[in-house]
């Protein structure tokens, strides 16, 4: 599948005063863990990203876009870490790890979620998940969490514990929270992968030291079950997931030894992908390219550059070949697919401000230039 971008002449050209973003006043430096661009119900892209001090929003105008609106500004004090998934209710939820400094000891840490019902509209009060350890001492050394939404609604949390286990707290059917429940696994990595299959059962992959873990339900909201360990390493923090065909899903990280990326289905055997990431999850997305299921992915290198890649989904063994696309990102991109059912690559510049770039209609995957928003 053919990749490229129309950015030519116009990469790296810098902003005038006139032109900065109100972004830039906000210090927008970091995006969130998962998948920072997101579709609504009513056909608009939202993006997010977080600050120092809380969340920053873009949301379109209308679905297709161009024009945006934002950023809106939540302020959300005390985060390390801030996660985000989208359930198929298209309700958004955060789910961040705090942090609050004590005169004597460990920080009081636990994990807090908000929601976000529809685009452009408030984000709930944050709440208080707690910490599956009661020691200070062990509660500090908590992990990032990650979180999926079962077809049900019900959120699931999922996090590292101190011990390099995992932990899970998921919504009741009422819509209370169950109890703090050990999935067990040893030597765990931050940054878990966790998917929620359109058929509403909820499944998990965990890097460890050596080995990577592996839970899935046997039906929708049931219990998440340890089925399998792999001995193959990955890079801390760096796998990603998406769903390519019923009740299966592909995994994406970088392998630590060769640096390429690989992709891998339960059952089947890694697939190296090449590529010179950067140590962050590769941003995925499913669309359809002249006719075709394709699986689109994108990363950084090194040096902030974006590349772009797609293939037939699940056909990754044919070939993926990486394309520059001219567009530099300070953070991981995003990608999703707008309203008309065009590949949009998010990106965050230099200056902190959101560019955003939209795949032309020329054939294959090709892209127009990222413009500011």
């Amino acid at each position: 599948m053919r990749t490229r971008s129309g950015r030519g002449a116009a990469r790296g050209r810098a902003l005038s005063g006139a032109e900065q973003p109100p972004a830039e006043r906000y210090g927008a430096r970091r995006t969130m863990n998962g998948r920072w661009l997101v579709l609504g119900k009513d056909g608009r892209l939202t993006a997010y990203a977080r600050t120092d001090d809380g969340l920053l929003r873009w949301t379109e105008t209308r679905p297709g876009g161009p024009a945006w609106a934002g950023p809106d500004f939540f302020p959300v004090p005390h985060l390390t870490h801030l996660s985000m998934t989208q359930g198929a209710d298209t309700y958004v939820h955060f789910v961040g790890r705090r942090e609050i400094r004590q005169p004597d000891g460990p920080p009081a840490t636990d994990l807090v979620h908000a929601i976000q019902y529809q685009s452009g509209r408030p984000v709930t009060e944050w709440r208080s998940l707690g910490n599956p350890h009661t020691d200070p001492q062990k509660a500090a050394r908590l992990g990032v969490p990650t979180a999926a939404v079962s077809a049900s609604g019900r959120v699931y949390v999922l996090v590292r514990n101190a011990g390099g286990g995992v932990m899970l707290r998921r919504e009741a059917p009422g819509g209370k929270w169950e109890r703090w429940h050990d999935l067990r696994g040893s030597g765990v990595h931050d940054g878990l992968a966790a998917l929620a299959h359109t058929s509403g059962r909820v499944e998990l992959l965990a890097g460890g030291e050596n080995s990577v873990m592996w839970w899935r339900q046997h039906e929708p909201d049931g219990e998440l079950r340890r089925e399998l360990t792999m001995p193959v390493r990955t890079a801390p923090g760096t796998a990603s997931v998406i769903e390519t065909a019923p009740d299966r899903a592909t995994y994406y990280w970088i392998d630590p030894g060769a640096g390429g990326v690989v992709a891998h289905r339960l059952g089947g055997w890694p697939i190296p992908l090449g590529g010179a990431p950067a140590a962050e999850p590769l941003a995925v997305v499913r669309a359809v390219l002249d006719g075709y299921d394709c699986t689109v992915l994108a990363h950084r290198d090194v040096a902030g550059e974006v590349m772009l890649a797609a293939c037939g989904t699940e056909n990754e063994q044919s070939g993926v070949w990486w394309s520059q696309t001219g567009e530099h990102s300070e953070t991981a991109p995003a990608l999703a697919v707008d309203a008309l059912g065009r590949v949009v690559l998010a990106v965050l510049g230099r200056d902190g401000s959101l560019r955003v770039a939209r795949q032309s209609g020329e054939p294959g995957l090709s892209m127009t230039p990222s413009v500011p928003v």
